[in-house]
């Protein structure tokens, strides 16, 4: 197949583009999506929350490549899970070091006393292991990209159409409101403004750009992956996908159509402060401290 912009061979066939072309097409769809959905503006400071995958690897040298004059800092958690996060974290800090990126690795094992692998072999948790990375994961990327104006994650069209589908499964109606390329209901200070410019990317196209760029990263998954829900979600989509050409692309449209009635629905959530560590939280202790408290740390 050829390049449908000069005849070369093409690299994708839908759309039919070269390397070159291809590149161009998927930075300007990044920067496409960063500007109609008001994602960061000239003067915002930015931290990218990476992990040194390809999507949010992808997502940083973009990141960089369009805000060049922006105070720009990754940051990565290090849950603690060997044979898999730590090579990850070397390809990313070999990355940073390239780029000339600051880097803050903020780990487990120092914040909560217990790495991921650690926690999950204590069996005092009956939930599986991505609801506890997940609550961990996201209570220390906003504790840790405060004084950022946005923190800039690397979800792809992929993850999205994943995660709609599980909150309608699960009838979680609140969280559905929460998504979209800038994530929460509305904007709140006690929270980084989270930003998706990888959104409307496929999975595909964002693993071939990696490849294409010659990023040193892993394509492996985390090995606790196939305990969770969402496995079994990804899983039902990409079948659908194969028969259904357009399944995961009408489910984010579809859903961008009604999420503007649904943040208005949910405008009024409450957020108040954990007592136990202070941080933004739903309730009057948050689900980090409780997790804690499960595991046995004392604060």
């Amino acid at each position: 197949m050829k390049c449908s912009k000069c005849g070369e061979k093409a690299v994708l066939s839908g759309p039919a583009l070269c390397r070159k072309h291809f590149i161009s097409y998927f930075e300007k769809k990044v920067a496409g999506t960063v500007k109609k959905y008001h994602l960061i503006g000239p003067g915002n400071s930015i931290c990218v929350a990476t992990s040194g995958g390809k999507d949010s690897t992808a997502v940083l040298y973009i990141m960089k490549k369009i805000f060049p004059k922006n105070k720009l800092s990754a940051l990565a958690i290090d849950e603690g899970i060997r044979g898999y996060r730590d090579k990850t974290l070397a390809d990313l800090r070999h990355f940073c070091l390239k780029e000339k990126i600051p880097l803050n690795v903020v780990s487990f094992k120092k914040e909560f006393g217990r790495s991921l692998d650690e926690i999950l072999s204590t069996k005092k948790l009956k939930l599986k292991p991505c609801n506890i990375c997940g609550t961990l994961r996201r209570y220390l990327l906003n504790k840790h990209s405060r004084g950022f104006d946005v923190i800039v994650t690397g979800h792809n069209l992929d993850d999205e159409s994943q995660a709609i589908v599980m909150n309608l499964f699960r009838n979680q109606i609140e969280v559905l409101a929460r998504l979209g390329p800038r994530t929460g209901v509305s904007e709140r200070k006690s929270f980084t403004q989270r930003v998706k410019p990888l959104y409307f990317c496929s999975e595909k196209e964002s693993a071939l750009y990696a490849l294409l760029m010659g990023f040193d990263v892993s394509f492996n998954e985390c090995p606790y992956v196939v305990y969770s829900y969402r496995a079994d979600v990804r899983d039902l989509l990409n079948d659908y996908e194969s028969s259904h050409k357009g399944t995961k692309v009408n489910i984010v449209e579809s859903f961008m159509d009604i999420l503007p009635n649904l943040k208005k629905r949910y405008a009024d959530s409450t957020i108040v402060r954990c007592s136990v560590c202070g941080e933004p939280s739903s309730n009057q202790v948050c689900n980090v401290c409780r997790l804690v408290s499960g595991i046995g740390k004392i604060r």
